[in-house]
């Protein structure tokens, strides 16, 4: 026996799943272009680098402001090396880093930044302390900075040459001191 009583089934309505397609489309577009992003590498050689502002610790600023932004170095070539106080390869070069930071220091031509990724300000401070590095550091907040440098670990470091175009990247760290001073002076002779 048939029940006549019983209401028909309806579907969704045609809005409601216009919506759904549109949300889903849109969401496999945006996972998309993160695969892709994420199998691009690094931030390459000749690659001109957009601005960013980094935010520094005390102690550690830049021409007393506590904060710097890479459109204002323009004219100087700038090392940016990413770092954080749990790399172990990270402490294999940060003597040489200080040291090199020293000796360019003085003539004002080239700038050291440290960017301190995924880190605590304490354990990046006693770091810091650690190895008597002096030159500019600030945290990377919500990683915008390695994100843009799509940096694959740490240690990673970036020469920008005076016309904020990447010269060199170097991943992992240095063999020496001498390795920094080469691309170093190879940039200040262009």
């Amino acid at each position: 026996m048939t029940n006549t009583n019983a209401k028909p089934k309806r579907g969704v309505p045609a809005w409601a799943q216009f919506l759904i397609w549109t949300a889903l489309a849109i969401l496999l577009v945006l996972v998309y272009l993160g695969l892709r992003r994420s199998q691009e590498g690094h931030v390459q050689k000749g690659k001109e680098v957009g601005n960013f502002t980094l935010s520094l610790f005390e102690g550690y600023e830049y021409q007393g402001q506590s904060e710097v932004s890479l459109d204002s170095l323009r004219g100087k070539v700038v090392v940016l090396n990413f770092w954080a106080s749990w790399c172990l390869t990270c402490k294999d070069e940060a003597y040489a880093l200080e040291s090199a930071w020293q000796f360019y220091k003085p003539g004002g031509d080239v700038v050291f930044l440290g960017v301190d990724y995924v880190d605590t300000e304490p354990e990046a401070r006693a770091y810091l302390e650690e190895f008597g590095i002096t030159y500019p550091n600030g945290p990377d907040l919500g990683t915008r900075i390695s994100q843009a440098f799509r940096i694959q670990g740490v240690p990673e470091t970036y020469f920008i040459d005076k016309n904020g175009v990447v010269a060199y990247v170097q991943i992992g760290s240095f063999s020496s001191e001498s390795q920094i001073h080469a691309i170093i002076d190879k940039l200040l002779g262009q």
